[in-house]
């Protein structure tokens, strides 16, 4: 997996030499941000040998670098999710790979279902920890010792000091903000009822199907982390229609505007 890594590494390096401090992570329905940034390169997933390429409607698969104000950062515009059948290894090599073109610190975010019968269609949650009972850990298998160590502490796996600075920028945006604890399932189907119950028991405020495990191949290689995600339909059970990925997407685009204004202001604090 390193090997691949770094041939990943090469083949980026072959097309730009751009280096970001900040990486973004842009899930459904919430990718136009990256059109918006001060843009030097873009590098398709498809142009970069042994990438996985997202399959997901919603997704436009590419890297893009650029500034943000200031600050340079790349963006992947679309993710691939476990779900799609790349090996785990594969899900999270992005993510990896953003932290080996130099990337200090990332903001992951995602469209999830609320479990939190307080939250709402449209609301933005910092996602201050999470769950991943329900999906394997992209760490299982030979250490790669390149990247850190065996036993990586996940403590803080969603850094408090960014948490804090989403929250000051919201404030300043005029943006209310939730904030609770993410469970990834697998997916591709939404989860049921009974899951949901088990969410909650477990302490859930939002589920979905990324996102958790880029945060815990993150953390394994020293990175600080940031999550926030777009709650854009109540869960099975909570919600009284059934559920479609193009509601989702629908919901994600009502609330871009915000999404994007917060995203902006938090890359230029972190």
């Amino acid at each position: 997996m390193y090997n691949k890594l770094m041939g990943c590494l090469k083949s980026v390096r072959e097309k730009t030499d751009f280096v970001p401090e900040a990486a973004v992570v842009l899930g459904s329905g919430l990718g136009e941000f990256a059109n918006e940034i001060e843009i030097v390169d873009t590098i398709s997933y498809s142009d970069i040998e042994g990438f996985p390429v997202s399959t997901v409607k919603g997704h436009a698969g590419r890297f893009v670098f650029g500034y943000v104000e200031k600050t340079p950062v790349v963006i992947m515009q679309g993710r691939v999710h476990y779900y799609e059948g790349y090996p785990m290894q594969d899900v999270v090599l992005p993510t990896r790979l953003m932290g080996m073109m130099g990337a200090k610190k990332i903001l992951l975010t995602n469209a999830a279902g609320g479990a939190n019968e307080s939250f709402k269609p449209g609301d933005l949650m910092i996602i201050s920890d999470h769950i991943t009972t329900a999906v394997p850990s992209p760490l299982i298998g030979p250490n790669i010792e390149e990247l850190g160590t065996r036993f990586p502490d996940m403590s803080e796996t969603y850094s408090k000091r960014l948490q804090t600075v989403i929250e000051v920028c919201a404030k300043e945006l005029g943006i209310e903000m939730q904030k609770g604890v993410y469970v990834q399932f697998t997916g591709p189907n939404y989860e049921t009822p009974a899951e949901i119950r088990l969410a909650q028991t477990w302490g859930g405020d939002a589920v979905g199907m990324s996102t958790a495990v880029e945060a815990m191949a993150a953390r394994h290689m020293g990175m600080e982390i940031a999550g926030i995600s777009c709650i854009t339909n109540m869960a099975a059970g909570i919600s009284k229609v059934q559920l479609n990925h193009k509601e989702v997407q629908e919901t994600a685009d009502k609330a871009a505007g915000d999404f994007k204004k917060l995203v902006a202001k938090v890359i230029v604090n972190m």
